[in-house]
């Protein structure tokens, strides 16, 4: 099933639904290992913040990079419900990039690019390999970590770049922002921010934008 539904003007997550969004966008970073509990405590008042004004919302590809965004993407409905070990395709941020959602079988909910690190082929959700799944490359054989998007098998030479996702009230799942292959969530949220949201940037701790968020305060 593929899913490009975006949220129409008046009807998508208000501020009660982005407060909600934060908390799950919190659970997703909180597991990153990458990233300190103060980081995404930090990630959590920003993003809160931004999905509340409807501000919020890496794979080598053929013409560019998956998420490869200076700003924040407009969050975008995946689907109105996944359970586990189901998986939908979607489109995020963009029309043209490729991307996929599980539901692991803990009812974990996990995003990725749909497009190999290799070759630029499609990937897909094998749900009966393993324990959790994986997921798969048919083009070179390629397999990816399905709770991490970590390379295990196969000539990809990176892992799959993630999309963060939250779960509304209702059941319905939301992907709200992106990181390139590798990049800490902390880090892909600073390139987004960059210069258009710095009191957010800087309620982040991302570098050199605390001056500015003063700036414009006063």
């Amino acid at each position: 099933m593929s899913v490009t539904e975006r949220p129409a003007p008046g009807n998508g997550p208000g501020q009660e639904s982005g407060a909600a969004a934060a908390d799950q966008l919190r659970d997703r970073i909180s597991a990153d290992s990458l990233t300190t509990r103060r980081d995404y405590l930090r990630i959590v008042a920003t993003v809160s913040g931004g999905l509340a004004v409807g501000g919020v919302g890496v794979a080598a590809g053929i013409l560019h990079r998956h998420g490869d965004s200076e700003s924040l993407p407009e969050p975008k409905k995946v689907t109105d419900r996944l359970a586990p070990g189901q998986s939908v395709a979607f489109r995020f941020p963009g029309d043209d990039d490729r991307a996929v959602a599980v539901r692991l079988g803990d009812g974990s909910l996990v995003g990725y690019s749909a497009v190999c690190t290799h070759l630029a082929c499609g990937v897909l959700w094998r749900e009966d390999r393993g324990p959790e799944g994986e997921l798969y490359c048919p083009c070179h054989e390629g397999v990816f970590d399905a709770r991490t998007g970590e390379v295990t098998a196969g000539p990809p030479p990176r892992p799959l770049p993630k999309i963060f996702l939250t779960e509304q009230a209702d059941g319905s799942v939301w992907a709200v922002a992106t990181a390139r292959s590798g990049e800490p969530a902390k880090d892909a949220l600073c390139r987004q921010f960059g210069d258009d949201h710095p009191l957010d940037a800087a309620r982040l701790g991302c570098p050199g934008t605390a001056r500015a968020a003063e700036s414009r305060r006063t």
